[in-house]
């Protein structure tokens, strides 16, 4: 069996090669044994039967502009097969209807999260605050000042919370360790 396979697979190979050429007795064959199977393929996308034989047709006319240049010349079975699907796939965008509009603003703002991202983005920083809230003193302090919008800067947390800066990146590295160890923080980050 595996033998008819590498037989048949030589066999495209030099039809493939014989057609780049432009030997037409080749490129009759290769269409007497792979139209059938194009065809299935663009079936299944579910055109109608014009669009089928239109998709065909397009892929034909790319494998002749193609065929000279596939790398593995007894692949041609395969690259007929992936472009009669990428073509199937062109012909099913074409019926997608678009509507034109003056109105930008459904585009200028896209907001690509549904509602639930939002709800649950906001259960987090709820989580977050909670437990940020359950710290002690300036770790507390530090997390809370750190969380503001906008976010200060070392300078204006120092002063703010008269912290020397150099004490400012290691007492907010032991409040985030304690946070990590938070159990319904780490339910609701997970969740």
């Amino acid at each position: 069996m595996r033998e008819l396979a590498f037989s048949g697979r030589v066999e495209l190979s030099c039809l493939a090669r014989d057609a780049a050429a432009g030997n037409e007795h080749a490129w009759t064959e290769l269409v007497r044994r792979l139209d059938g199977v194009l065809r299935g393929v663009a079936r299944r996308y579910r055109l109608a039967s014009a669009d089928v034989d239109d998709v065909v047709q397009t892929t034909w006319l790319r494998a002749v502009d193609h065929v000279g240049r596939l790398h593995d010349p007894g692949a041609i079975a395969g690259w007929l097969v992936v472009t009669t699907r990428r073509e199937a796939m062109r012909t099913l965008q074409r019926g997608v209807r678009e509507v034109l509009t003056d109105d930008t603003s459904a585009i200028d703002d896209p907001d690509p999260a549904g509602p639930d991202v939002h709800v649950i983005e906001r259960e987090r920083r709820a989580a977050l605050h909670t437990a940020v809230e359950r710290l002690e003193g300036r770790q507390r302090v530090l997390l809370t000042s750190m969380l503001s919008t906008p976010a200060p800067t070392y300078e204006q947390l120092s002063t703010r919370l008269e912290m020397p800066v150099g004490s400012i990146g290691p007492t907010r590295d032991r409040a985030l360790a304690r946070l990590r160890e938070d159990p319904d923080l780490a339910r609701a980050v997970v969740s």
